[in-house]
């Protein structure tokens, strides 16, 4: 017997939300919203995502709410904007990293983030050790951590990553005369 392709009949809100971000590249592009990348030569390229399997995965996160396709200010391009519903994936997401960085990283963390207000780094609960609190993303910064490896990824998204803190949903492009939103 074939392996279903969706979990509708399930009586369960994880597979409802399975049915929104579990498919294969869907949380790749969910973090990488969340560091600041808007446009899709950007995902696509930073990724590595055939490209047809990136206009299905946009396609289906902004149908489902989750993610706002918007005008560049440039007029030319399209930017991919995470919505209300989008930001609060982000302990998904963040908590999905770190258990990447204990279980899968023996070299240590690739990626820190810090609480930019209190210029201390996050606990892997997601905590500010300084203030107590589990800050929104839009407070976060990151940065490389000692286990990143510099010479895997050559793309502009990766060199922009590498260059020092970023705070994240950020724009990491924006236009010439235009101020990150």
């Amino acid at each position: 017997m074939g392996l279903g392709r969706g979990y509708t009949k399930q009586d369960c809100s994880l597979a409802r939300a399975l049915e929104v971000v579990g498919e294969r590249w869907t949380l790749l592009v969910l973090r990488d919203c969340f560091y600041g990348v808007r446009r899709f030569a950007d995902f696509h390229a930073h990724l590595d995502i055939p490209r047809a399997v990136l206009t299905d995965r946009l396609k289906a996160l902004v149908a489902a709410g989750v993610v706002d396709r918007r005008q560049h200010p440039t007029g030319v391009e399209v930017d991919y904007v995470l919505t209300e519903q989008g930001l609060e994936l982000w302990p998904t997401v963040f908590t999905l990293v770190q258990w990447g960085e204990r279980w899968l990283a023996p070299d240590g963390a690739r990626r820190v983030f810090g609480h930019a207000p209190c210029g201390t780094d996050l606990s892997a609960a997601g905590q500010c050790p300084r203030c107590g609190t589990c800050p929104p993303p839009g407070e976060l910064t990151i940065r490389q951590g000692p286990g990143a490896d510099a010479s895997l990824r050559d793309d502009r998204v990766s060199v922009a990553l590498r260059r020092g803190p970023h705070r994240l949903l950020t724009e990491l492009f924006p236009a010439p005369g235009t101020f990150p939103a």
